[in-house]
């Protein structure tokens, strides 16, 4: 403010007053806004759940594919360091255990109760689902059993 803008006795014009509550009036606004989202928790424990959510999601997708990617690289491993005549056997118990679980599957949904059968087909989608890891783990089994069962004969 200059000395033109104010009255005779230094006061403020009314205009600029009027300028000035306004100011205020905006300053005094935006402060209560700020107060106010800081004082809804409500809304902040949302943003926070949503952040949390979010980046718990990402770390879950990451650690999967971590986990996958680990489990195919170790049946890759244990494919590549097992001697051919056990994995020739390993095939041959694989095709046995396909048969008879065929032939099981056959006789059980002959008997079983339409509630039980329905579990099973849940069950057995999850299973083909989740191929990999299973595969890697029953080839893991297969090959400590007959590592295991080629070493007793041994002794």
């Amino acid at each position: 403010m200059n000395d033109t803008s104010r009255t005779n006795s230094g006061s403020p014009t009314p205009d600029e007053l009027r300028t000035k509550a306004e100011r205020t009036r905006d300053e005094l606004g935006h402060t209560v806004e700020a107060l106010a989202g800081k004082a809804d928790i409500k809304a902040q424990a949302k943003e926070k759940t949503t952040a949390v959510r979010a980046q718990a999601a990402e770390s879950a997708a990451m650690a999967s594919g971590q986990i996958r990617e680990t489990a195919r690289r170790a049946a890759q491993l244990m494919k590549d360091k097992t001697p051919d005549p056990v994995l020739q056997k390993t095939a041959q118990v694989v095709a046995q255990v396909r048969e008879s679980t065929a032939r099981s599957g056959q006789y059980a949904a002959a008997k079983a109760p339409d509630p039980l059968l329905r579990s099973a087909d849940r069950a057995a989608t999850a299973a083909r689902a989740n191929r990999a890891p299973i595969i890697a783990g029953g080839v893991l089994l297969a090959a400590f059993l007959l590592t295991r069962r080629s070493r007793g004969s041994r002794s």
